[in-house]
């Protein structure tokens, strides 16, 4: 039987202010405020509440028999609990349903798995744990940003306990294969590979509005109708693609939450069902290892990583950024390392990006790839002077880790002799009020005695 995996990643890019040369040394508040509580209202308007009501009415429609996953990154997560919490209330209205998953991400959205293991790791089990804080659930499958995955990665992955991870079903990596079957990791195959059907996901989250498409207008009927027409022993269709799809790259004009309401209803006509992505790892075998030696992603033609770093200027910010990734990682200071996440979104170096995109790019503030490039490095320069005031370069990671650890050590060591010592004065409180209790007692007896010796 036929089973789509219907997956939405929800994140929000925390927009970087106007910062100059000679900003540095003197203003350490890298963010546009305005723009940040406008954008997010914005998708959450015109995007996550229609989508995710839509989504939950048919969930209450048709039971158990619809499933869907979302991921939502760390730092979007921070955006909406601040500016949209009504978005964070709906997926956990939706999460008792019993019909939701949530994925693993890292944290920041960044790029972190191409560069720094431990980093990456840290990363993907800080947003796992919010996640659970908020819906209770830990997740067992992991989603990278972008879908950027390679074996290595699959093998980290497969370390950290997930049981599966989502990427792309690119040519360059399939070949003649399908992407609507279970693979595994090349380097360990107890993980399994979710793969994304490119076509059947961007008729829907890119092409579905465009009336110059040859396939407009798109219906549910037929678009099911498509899936029903695979060859029977292709099982899986994974249609992965960003919650904001839906009412803003799709505007609802477009009918696009119609299209998706319809969809179970004629999946149920042609015996296709809907699962999550662990239930998919739990019920389908992998037919054979994936090989992905070179880096691959959901981004543009390529499928690759140069979106991000494509060009000098973006490989340049990338390894300043990642130069101070350990002694981040080590120090933990809390300031510090919230602009680490913020910094970290992909979404900074893809603001530099030079190449050509039939997506289309986004770039905000700022006027062109330079420009970004400018603005990003005037940031990082003073953000690097702040990690280096506080724990100088002179000082390598190794004997920085044992003097943090030290300090520690020492902090947990003066943590225990406080609650020592506040035992102690308790213990303390408790016998002097028992004393006391006990002197006031012999007074009274004493007293009582008096009076009954003057009576007589």
């Amino acid at each position: 039987m036929k089973t789509i995996c219907l997956y939405f990643e929800i994140h929000q890019i925390t927009h970087l202010k106007r910062y100059r040369f000679f900003d540095i040394g003197i203003d350490h508040y890298y963010y546009d405020d305005y723009e940040n509580e406008r954008s997010i209202r914005e998708i959450a308007e015109h995007s996550y509440i229609p989508a995710l009501n839509t989504i939950l009415e048919m969930v209450k429609e048709n039971g158990k028999f619809f499933k869907v996953a979302f991921s939502l990154s760390g730092v979007g997560i921070e955006q909406l609990e601040v500016y949209a919490p009504q978005v964070l209330e709906k997926l956990q209205e939706l999460n008792e349903t019993g019909c939701v998953e949530f994925l693993a991400e890292p944290y920041s959205h960044g790029l972190s798995s191409l560069i720094n293991e431990q980093c990456f790791k840290e990363e993907v089990k800080r947003q796992a744990n919010k996640i659970y804080e908020l819906f209770g659930r830990k997740p067992k499958v992991l989603r990278n940003s972008s879908l950027i995955y390679n074996d290595e990665i699959g093998l980290i992955a497969a370390q950290m306990g997930f049981e599966g991870m989502l990427t792309e079903g690119a040519k360059q990596v399939l070949g003649w294969k399908s992407p609507h079957y279970i693979y595994h990791c090349a380097l360990q195959p107890k993980l399994k590979l979710l793969l994304r059907d490119i076509n059947l996901s961007d008729d829907i989250s890119l092409r579905f509005g465009n009336t110059t498409w040859e396939g407009y207008p798109l219906f549910a009927d037929k678009f099911i109708n498509d899936i029903a027409a695979l060859p029977k022993e292709e099982e899986f269709i994974g249609l992965f693609m960003n919650l904001s799809a839906l009412g803003i790259d799709q505007p609802l004009s477009s009918n696009i939450l119609e299209f998706l309401h319809a969809l179970p209803l004629y999946a149920k006509e042609k015996e296709i069902g809907f699962s999550n992505p662990s239930e998919v790892c739990k019920t389908l075998n992998s037919v054979s290892a994936l090989d992905v030696p070179d880096t691959l992603s959901w981004n543009d033609e390529e499928r690759d990583l140069s979106t991000w770093l494509g060009n000098p200027m973006q490989r340049e910010a990338f390894n300043k950024l990642y130069s101070v990734a350990d002694r981040i990682r080590i120090a933990q200071d809390p300031r510090i390392s919230q602009d680490w996440d913020y910094l970290q979104a992909s979404n900074n170096f893809k603001a530099m990006s030079t190449k050509p995109s039939h997506v289309g790019m986004y770039r905000g503030i700022y006027n062109d790839a330079f420009d970004a490039f400018t603005n990003y490095m005037n940031v990082l320069g003073d953000f690097l002077n702040r990690v280096d005031a506080l724990y100088p370069a002179e000082i390598d990671n190794d004997e920085l880790n044992s003097l943090l650890t030290t300090i520690r050590n020492q902090g947990e060591e003066i943590e225990i002799k406080d609650k020592e010592i506040a035992r102690l004065k308790n213990k303390v409180d408790k016998l002097e009020g028992k004393v006391s209790k006990t002197t006031t007692t012999k007074v009274k007896t004493t007293k009582s005695r008096v009076r009954k010796a003057k009576i007589e």
